[in-house]
């Protein structure tokens, strides 16, 4: 038995109305219209701040990933788990996990961002950083409870969201290096 059915046979049993209706309300702030609201509104906040390298480099990061992540979905084709395990219906591909690489961008951009601002040591730069952390832990296993993805589908999304997200600040702070 593989990883992935594993696991799903192991939510499914922990499965009870109550944890469902959290994890489907966690879930829903890890989706595309979520990551776009929270982006934009941050976007506009850092502008406002003066902060236009770091607006750049946030706004760049998600909309340059979602369509990433859709070309990897339609690329690799993979089915979502088996009917009825599955508490959720969604016409894409599961491989890699949207919620999950979509989060892990945003969290790693923020992070970076937190860092750039933070003096070394900070307790409240800490306290963001886990709180980010655990942000895209909780979307992405949403999404194995849910049986919306597999276990492998969560993780590679979030390995791949964390690499296109530094990959944007190597860019970024590139091109602010030889401003």
């Amino acid at each position: 038995m593989s990883i992935d059915t594993t696991t799903l046979d192991g939510v499914v049993e922990l499965r009870e109305p109550a944890l469902t209706a959290v994890v489907t309300a966690v879930t829903h702030t890890g989706g595309t219209v979520a990551v776009a609201v929270v982006t934009t509104a941050l976007t506009m906040l850092m502008l406002r701040a003066g902060r236009r390298d770091d607006a750049l480099l946030l706004s760049a990061t998600i909309l340059t990933g979602w369509p990433l992540m859709s070309l990897l979905k339609l690329q690799f084709g993979r089915e979502r788990p088996p009917q009825p395990a599955r508490l959720v219906e969604l016409p894409t591909h599961s491989f890699p996990s949207g919620h999950a690489m979509m989060t892990a961008m945003l969290a790693t951009v923020l992070a970076v961002v937190i860092a750039r601002q933070s003096p070394s040591g900070s307790r409240r730069a800490l306290v963001a950083y886990c709180a980010l952390g655990a942000y895209t832990l909780a979307v992405g296993l949403s999404r194995v409870y849910l049986a919306a993805h597999w276990l492998t589908d969560v993780v590679a999304g979030w390995l791949l969201g964390s690499l296109w997200a530094l990959l944007w600040v190597g860019l970024i702070t590139r091109v602010r290096a030889r401003l």
